[in-house]
């Protein structure tokens, strides 16, 4: 039986996101995609410091929750879910789009990581993952999305990518066994791998200029991916013609991985 085409809609579902950051973020680009397919979205900021760059987004698109939530924080974690819950009763897509290494850790020689680093590395850009699943699942009653980001630089070493590269790894690995667990209860858990884009993350990666330019001269496609891109390709792996794509970790950066 064919899908019809209303399948890759979004309206009437209801999702969660993560990580934005300001108007160039990979999660903004996917939020507008999410709205404009229809879906009613909450959005959550970082801090009192990241809020005036987020909420004017966030009510661009009409999101019905604008809260705080930091990941490392569990009581704003599950104050979260817990709002969602009274105002939804249940959830169908989560994105999570953030990753985070102290600065001399991020810049230097893998080698070289401290312990620390290392575990607030895989804490943020890995186990939070885990954490916002364990919530979101048990409001996914009738199954649903999750859908997080990831960089080739977890399987290759990208140049200056360092501790960021052994935490990618660890959450496509994540993605992976997520994936396995929650198919019974037929909620899908993706990564989504762009290709270097201009966003206040990538900025704290030293050289991340070259990367995009190396793209630019050398993907098939002769330019770089844009946000919009990555948001077409999340809202169809969160609306119902998507769904039975789980476990994958699905490159979207011109054409560049295929290439040496």
């Amino acid at each position: 039986m064919l899908l019809e085409t209303s399948n890759t809609t979004l309206k009437g579902l209801k999702g969660l996101v993560v990580g934005i950051a300001n108007q160039h973020s990979i999660a903004w680009g996917c939020a507008e995609a999410f709205r404009a397919a229809g879906a009613e979205l909450a959005i959550t900021y970082l801090n009192a410091k990241a809020e005036p760059h987020v909420r004017p987004l966030a009510e661009g698109v009409n999101a019905t929750l604008i809260e705080a939530m930091d990941v490392e924080n569990d009581a704003e974690v599950g104050a979260l879910f817990e709002k969602i819950e009274k105002e939804w009763g249940q959830l169908d897509f989560i994105l999570h789009s953030i990753a985070f290494a102290p600065l001399d850790d991020l810049h230097g020689p893998v080698l070289n990581t401290s312990r620390e680093g290392f575990a607030r590395a895989m804490d943020i850009s890995c186990h939070s993952l885990i954490r916002l699943a364990r919530h979101a699942a048990p409001l996914m009653k009738n199954g649903g999305a999750m859908l997080t980001m990831s960089y080739e630089g977890a399987n290759r070493v990208a140049p200056h990518y360092g501790i960021m590269g052994l935490a990618k790894a660890a959450l496509e690995s994540a993605t992976r066994s997520l994936a396995a667990e929650l198919g019974p209860q037929n909620i899908s858990v993706n990564a989504i791998s762009p290709g270097p884009i201009a966003t206040r993350a990538a900025s704290g990666i030293v050289d991340f200029d070259h990367l995009m330019q190396d793209s630019i001269e050398h993907a098939p496609l002769r330019r770089l991916v844009t946000i919009e891109e990555v948001g077409a390709l999340a809202t169809l792996l969160a609306s119902p013609a998507g769904r039975g794509i789980t476990g994958d970790v699905i490159v979207v950066d011109g054409g560049r991985h295929i290439l040496y």
